[in-house]
């Protein structure tokens, strides 16, 4: 690819800057194991239901599409119901408050090839942000000593003030573009998420990179990545 051709770089948080994905796969690991044991449901959580239900979807759209996997049914509930409540966003909140501890406890680090090309990217002018369905994006990225990098941050609660839809919709990512003001079309999206990358597709974008953490490379390139790599320290040089 020639730099060049586009003026933004906007980036998925979880699994493209952070392994914060990784923490979040043992959130909602150790949530939904939880859950179907108390319920005596013989239908073990697989680390595959991550990727096939929630991987960057918005929290509760992560648990309502896990449930119906699995043919349960839960009342929606509110965004304010306690993470012992048995709802949709009690769920929702029981897993970020998992989330949260082992943030606390363990830190986090960013992927040194996702820093090398945002040095480079730095160097050459181009615009960034940051587009995640995380509410949890102002934490991770100060853990992460990331936050000073961005003046553009689009996440979950972004998302909810402006109604938003959520990945695989396009919606986030061009809120993001249209904030540092350049044309979708010279944009690069990078995500390591199916529907990330089918939000980047749908959109339009300049190009969508696909960041293969665990999904597959295939799979990256059907839903609609332009490019897949296994790190972002592949395209500094670029």
């Amino acid at each position: 690819m020639d730099w060049r051709d586009y003026d933004a770089a906007l980036f998925d948080l979880d699994g493209v800057l952070t392994p914060t994905a990784e923490v979040h796969m043992r959130a909602w690991r150790q949530l939904f194991s939880d859950f179907l044991i108390k319920r005596g449901i013989d239908q073990a959580y697989l680390d595959s239901d991550y990727f096939d239900y929630i991987d960057g979807k918005p929290r509760y759209e992560g648990v309502r599409a896990f449930l119906r996997s699995r043919r349960i049914q839960l009342t929606d509930g509110d965004p304010s119901d306690g993470p012992e409540a048995e709802t949709v966003c009690g769920l929702g909140n029981r897993k970020n408050e998992f989330f949260a501890a082992v943030l606390r406890e363990e830190g986090v680090q960013p992927y040194a090839g996702s820093v090398q090309l945002l040095d480079h990217l730095a160097e050459r002018g181009t615009k960034v942000a940051v587009v995640t369905s995380s509410k949890n994006a102002t934490a991770v990225l100060e853990a992460a000593d990331l936050r000073r990098r961005f003046d553009v941050v689009v996440d979950g609660n972004v998302a909810a003030e402006k109604g938003l839809r959520g990945k695989p919709s396009p919606d986030t990512f061009v809120d993001a573009a249209d904030q540092l003001g350049v044309p979708v079309e010279r944009a690069v999206v990078f995500e390591d998420a199916v529907s990330g990358v089918e939000a980047g597709h749908a959109g339009g974008f300049g190009l969508v990179v696909g960041v293969d953490r665990g999904v597959g490379a295939q799979r990256l390139t059907d839903s609609g990545a332009d490019v897949v790599v296994a790190d972002l320290a592949e395209l500094a040089a670029a």
